[in-house]
């Protein structure tokens, strides 16, 4: 069964795209079919997997406005080893244009029926706002994975998003829930890091991944390459960072595969 996966934070600067590229080079390692849709107009997510924004002949937007077919779109990262619907500034000509149109908050979920079936995870990379484009990923996913620093502005950020998935929850997609909270940029030697970490394991549990992405060179040096730290340097502390919490993922669906299963028989 495909999972979709959106990738939000209404904070920008969390690391975000960085976490979005990297998961799915991770779990697309792990032999699974992945498809990474950029909806961010900045389109770092597209670069980071080693497409060119620029020389893409169409992209997302005309997907979502129905100018191309998301299968003539998706373009194949030789690179990354995954997918990848790319994106680039012209994103925001789609931003305006969907608030005219019909069921708008359905543009994405409709679209994605006609390749769910080809991919095992579909992972969105929002942008850094809450706007009809963050809100057709919301309306699409089954479950929302949160990248945070661990600092005092990141938990207020936290809050205003958390709002916003309720809200998505309560009256288009019942279904949504929080996959999970990811902290990243952590530094170990910060008090401060340690404090807003307990905090976030006090309200979340198990929701809270065990997996923690370090401040790490090599990572913020991978996406000027346009590629995944996995390709970059594996066993940087970053990658090696990622490759957990693919696995966790993984093991999480896994998990809840056999929970349903079981629930189906009773």
């Amino acid at each position: 069964m495909t999972r979709i996966i959106a990738i939000a934070n209404q904070k920008g600067g969390v690391g975000k795209t960085t976490t979005c590229v990297n998961l799915a080079a991770s779990v697309a390692a792990a032999k699974k079919r992945v498809l990474l849709i950029d909806l961010d107009p900045q389109g770092n997510a597209t670069m980071g997997s080693g497409c060119d924004k620029a020389s893409a002949e169409t992209t997302v937007t005309e997907v979502l406005l129905a100018e191309a077919a998301i299968k003539d779109t998706m373009i194949f990262s030789q690179q990354a080893g995954f997918h990848v619907l790319p994106a680039n500034g012209d994103l925001t000509r789609a931003e305006v244009a969907l608030i005219n149109l019909p069921k708008r908050e359905f543009r994405l979920k409709e679209i994605l029926t006609a390749v769910a079936a080809d991919f095992d995870f579909i992972f969105i990379d929002c942008p850094p706002s809450l706007n009809m484009l963050t809100v057709n990923s919301l309306v699409a996913a089954d479950s929302v994975i949160i990248p945070m620093q661990c600092e005092y502005y990141a938990l207020e950020g936290l809050s205003a998003l958390l709002n916003t998935i309720e809200q998505i929850r309560q009256s288009v997609n019942p279904e949504l829930h929080v996959e999970g909270v990811l902290r990243t940029m952590f530094d170990g030697r910060s008090c401060l890091s340690a404090d807003v970490s307990q905090q976030l394991k006090t309200h979340f549990g198990d929701k809270l991944y065990k997996a923690v992405i370090p401040r790490n060179i090599r990572l913020a040096e991978a996406p000027s390459f346009g590629l995944p730290a996995l390709q970059y340097d594996k066993r940087s502390p970053g990658a090696q960072a990622y490759l957990v919490l693919a696995s966790e993922l993984l093991a999480r669906q896994k998990q809840k595969a056999k929970t349903n299963k079981k629930a189906v028989t009773a």
